[in-house]
């Protein structure tokens, strides 16, 4: 039987971004203060390369493709079908990464987020559908590109510094444009296209999109409190997490 060219894309893109996480430490090696941590260090210049790319291919990908924004659900060009499949890899290889290096009461929000993203990711590759719908998710990333900086500059030990001020303002800005603003137009779509969608998809669509939404408020709270109301206790938590 013949393997989905799209599962081999998964497949080489979690071998690829494993290779990354392995080589990482030498490309950019750990200051001091992030030498403890070494595991997460690796781990979030592997997410940020993913989403570098996925951000960037997506904003790419409906420049390429303007059928994409007008056919949610058919139009899908390899290029934009294999971005998504490369992000199926890339989550799949961060859930690994966490569950071997990381303490279930610590990582279990995120390994929950992976497991809705991979499903609902792996279901628009597999069926080749929903592809538009998946590169408007994958927007998300642009935002996820100012979380990872700030997760570096804290590690780093590079909080006082105006980099981080600056970062600190993108991130906000991009969090309420790339991320809140999306998951609310995917919400509205789905509830608009709910009779030409199959039950099973909606239902997916459905319940990723229920459990992403207060995910997402939940964490735009505390980004709140630990950037513009912060306290030392608040910085020194993020920083040992």
């Amino acid at each position: 039987m013949a393997v989905s060219p799209g599962l081999l894309v998964v497949a080489g893109s979690f071998a690829a971004f494993r290779l990354l996480n392995r080589g990482l430490e030498r490309l950019v090696p750990p200051p001091p203060s992030a030498r403890r941590n070494r595991w997460k260090w690796r781990n979030i210049w592997t997410s940020l390369a993913h989403s570098v790319l996925s951000g960037g291919g997506a904003l790419a990908g409906f420049c390429l493709h303007p059928g994409l924004s007008e056919d949610m659900v058919g139009t899908h060009p390899p290029g934009a079908h294999s971005l998504v499949a490369v992000s199926v890899g890339y989550f799949l290889e961060d859930f690994v990464d966490m569950l071997c290096n990381q303490k279930l009461h610590q990582s279990w929000e995120l390994l929950f987020h992976h497991s809705v993203v991979i499903v609902c990711f792996g279901t628009a590759v597999l069926l080749h559908q929903y592809i538009g719908f998946a590169l408007v998710a994958l927007l998300v990333e642009i935002n996820s590109i100012f979380l990872h900086l700030r997760q570096i500059l804290l590690m780093a030990n590079l909080v006082h510094t105006p980099c981080y001020r600056l970062n600190s303002i993108i991130n906000l800005g991009t969090y309420v444009v790339f991320r809140i603003a999306t998951l609310a137009w995917m919400t509205r779509w789905l509830f608009l296209n709910r009779e030409n969608v199959p039950l099973a998809t909606y239902s997916i669509g459905t319940v990723g999109m229920a459990i992403m939404t207060p995910m997402n408020i939940i964490l735009f709270y505390r980004l709140l409190r630990s950037d513009f109301f912060k306290s030392r206790r608040d910085v020194q938590w993020e920083k040992e997490q």
